[in-house]
């Protein structure tokens, strides 16, 4: 029973996120953009009302996922945030109005069904309830390291698709790491009581690197279209995790001839990730802003980068230069 509710409160984290991340999205177009790491953009977006609904998003999925991790492995919980991708695709599309091609039900199916194949080949389980000192600091001296390598070679690239992957992935890792934490700081609470879990070092870890994580991904969100940024962060995420879980927790993970069904489930997740961040949605909304002068952003996946849909004097809230052309499907 224990293992369906991790499941199910996984599941609605990554709607919940996913929700978060269109409107964090929308929002980081309305405010300045800067070339290099800003700290005003975190004030800028506090002042900006749609970002705060963005938080309130990620708030429940923090939620949620606490949830899920208190009921369930690493290994299994943080996968399936890779839901997180379709679910942004397609609660863009409603919220911005454009309808979803063909195409893009097939590529959900890829991911929905790889993941589904991955998970139940592997079928992780068993693990620590608390991994050893060594083992964090291990855990935290990598994902550091990484992080740090991944942010300076941003920096070096120019705004657009790969510096957006780079801060994606380093936000990825942000989140896993973030995840691992709180892993931690909810089994304290759940076995040693409120007391013991404001005592926790991993209680405060969880919150500071989560601070961190969301700086790098309101920044991965200025640098680039959602399409280059959200691949990196859901298949990051997941990835990360998966690692985190196997060396940090000791959970077990199936081999042998289950590889075979693993491999092909990640292969469908990628074709399908990959598949989604390629389409560009249907220019509904698009012309709707020809018409009206409005100010929306594109929905998740479109295609278009922010400096292509909003000219350069209007990111504060002008009509688009152009918008994207519809796919072919």
């Amino acid at each position: 029973m224990t293992a369906v509710l991790s499941v199910v409160f996984a599941v609605c984290a990554a709607i919940s996120n996913a929700m978060g991340t269109v409107l964090q999205r929308r929002a980081a177009l309305i405010v300045p953009r800067s070339q290099g790491f800003r700290l005003g953009l975190m004030w800028d977006l506090l002042r900006t009302p749609v970002w705060l609904f963005g938080i309130l998003g990620v708030v429940f999925a923090a939620a949620f996922q606490g949830l899920a991790l208190a009921t369930g492995p690493l290994a299994v919980v943080q996968p399936i945030f890779v839901l997180e991708l379709p679910a942004a695709l397609m609660i863009g599309g409603m919220v911005f109005h454009r309808r979803m091609p063909t195409l893009a039900w097939i590529w959900v199916a890829c991911l929905v069904g790889g993941l589904g194949l991955a998970l139940a080949a592997a079928a992780p389980s068993g693990g620590s309830l608390q991994p050893g000192v060594g083992l964090w600091v291990l855990a935290l001296a990598s994902c550091g390291g990484a992080v740090v390598v991944l942010c300076l070679a941003a920096l070096r690239r120019p705004v657009g698709g790969a510096r957006a992957v780079c801060l994606g992935l380093a936000a990825a890792i942000g989140y896993a790491l973030t995840a691992a934490l709180m892993k931690s700081a909810t089994d304290t609470l759940d076995h040693q009581g409120v007391a013991a879990f404001f005592t926790s070092w991993q209680t405060y870890g969880f919150a500071a690197v989560g601070v961190c994580a969301l700086f790098l991904l309101e920044n991965a969100m200025q640098a680039g279209p959602l399409v280059a940024s959200q691949p990196a962060l859901t298949l990051g995420d997941a990835l990360v995790s998966l690692s985190l879980g196997v060396t940090l927790y000791n959970e077990t993970v199936r081999v042998g001839w289950y590889l075979i069904p693993e491999i092909i489930g990640v292969m469908l997740v990628a074709l399908g990730a990959i598949g989604l961040s390629r389409l560009q949605m249907r220019p509904q909304e698009g012309e709707a802003q020809g018409k009206g002068g409005g100010d929306q952003d594109p929905v998740p996946g479109s295609g278009a980068s922010p400096s292509s849909t909003v000219s350069p004097g209007d990111r504060h809230g002008g009509a688009p230069a152009h918008t994207a052309a519809p796919p072919n499907t």
